[in-house]
């Protein structure tokens, strides 16, 4: 087939998703255009070496990636300007660039939907398949500021591309009743999980560098990897291990927009069982995993974030590290179902705190079962050729249905 993808994102920007299924499906001998932008996530500024410009293809065996200009947001003040520019980018040489497509694949996050829109009319009959990674504008959920004033008609157009596509994929099992509410067909409305990089996360040894910097003593280590952010809540956490001060450390490795009221409040209280940790190249996380005795999965108890599976439950599970989930929804219905860790509701402080010191009580070989059941869950539901399989089929599938609707 030829198969067009059309991503707002894509390496070397970290956009695995669609750079994967690009190498993928080349691999599998169909022909891969992508249209995407300049690489500027997520700083908001064009990478050093990359130059805007109109013309810029590059070719490899069966895959070509051609970029388009788009307005770089800086701080992120500006990123409906950035939507919005590149979906005028993405107008002018759409066209020509995917015409003759037999299908489409558009990663569908909140900053491509207008591009989205513009390139189905374009595109007349050529048949889509979305893969719906958020239903919410990205670090939201208050709706402020820019873009709020933008919102009813981000939600018009995302309903408008849900009705004209021919198959919506989603993340999470119950982001399909989301979409459907948004107006996609429940019949072309299917599950396929995200994957992570397969090169990168999977079981290992942690090295002595990984264990001195997470381990500190004998104590039981909780490992939170990622963005201390709004939607991970992780606060509560920070109550709960200090209710376990002389049982446990739980470690945080990364940055975010809340890290410094999430270290106030560990100061706050006093909690010297919780250490923070600059964040690393995702090479250095696997690491940083086997170092660990359990990862830390949170999400806050938002409607939005029920449909939603985190990025980070994928690679612990695919590195065979048991989990401690705090969150609702698929997130954890899938630890529960794999087996592979422990689970309570979400922001709730005092029925972590009971997770955690439960967590500590159990014995390592029971926590290398969870790691190994986790893996194997991963391998079934979760992992690169299991997710690729699907789009592929949908693809087939979305291809099939408009020849026989033309003839």
């Amino acid at each position: 087939m030829k198969i067009g993808i059309l991503s707002y994102h894509f390496p070397p920007e970290p956009a695995f998703i669609p750079g994967s299924l690009a190498e993928e499906l080349a691999a599998r001998g169909h022909e891969v255009r992508v249209l995407t932008g300049f690489p500027d996530y997520p700083g908001g500024h064009v990478y050093p070496g990359w130059r805007q410009r109109w013309r810029h293809q590059t070719h490899s065996e069966r895959l070509t990636v051609r970029r388009v200009p788009r307005y770089a947001a800086g701080d992120g003040s500006a990123r409906m300007a950035s939507w919005l520019s590149f979906a005028g980018s993405v107008a002018l040489t759409g066209r020509r660039y995917l015409g003759d497509v037999d299908a489409l694949y558009v990663f569908q996050l909140p900053a491509v939907t207008f591009a989205a829109a513009g390139l189905l009319r374009l595109l007349g009959r050529v048949p889509t398949v979305l893969h719906v990674q958020d239903v919410w504008p990205e670090e939201e959920p208050s709706r402020a500021g820019e873009t709020r004033r933008w919102s009813g008609r981000l939600d018009a157009t995302l309903r408008r591309i849900y009705q004209e596509a021919g198959a919506v994929a989603v993340t999470a099992p119950s982001m399909r009743d989301l979409v459907v509410a948004g107006g996609a067909d429940p019949d072309r409305v299917g599950v396929v999980l995200n994957w992570t990089d397969e090169r990168i996360f999977r079981p290992t040894e942690p090295s002595r560098a990984a264990r001195n910097l997470i381990r500190r003593d004998g104590r039981c280590v909780v490992m939170h990897a990622g963005t201390i952010g709004v939607r991970q809540g992780l606060e509560t956490a920070v109550r709960a291990v200090a209710a376990l001060d002389d049982r446990m450390d739980l470690v945080l490795v990364g940055s975010g927009a809340e890290e410094r009221r999430v270290r106030g409040l560990a100061a706050e209280l006093r909690a010297d069982n919780v250490r923070f940790v600059d964040r690393r190249s995702p090479l250095d996380m696997p690491e940083l995993y086997a170092a660990a005795d359990y990862q830390l999965v949170m999400l806050r108890d938002l409607p939005e974030l029920r449909g939603m599976v985190p990025g980070k439950l994928q690679a612990a599970l695919s590195c065979a590290a048991p989990v401690v989930a705090s969150a609702s929804g698929d997130t954890v219905a899938l630890v529960e179902r794999a087996r592979a860790g422990l689970s309570c509701p979400p922001e709730d402080w005092a029925a972590l705190a009971d997770r955690f010191w439960l967590a500590s009580a159990i014995p390592p070989a029971a926590r290398s079962d969870m790691g190994r059941r986790g893996r194997d869950a991963y391998l079934r539901e979760m992992s690169l050729r299991a997710g690729v399989d699907r789009i592929e089929g949908l693809l087939r599938e979305v291809s099939a249905r408009a020849q026989g609707a033309r003839r």
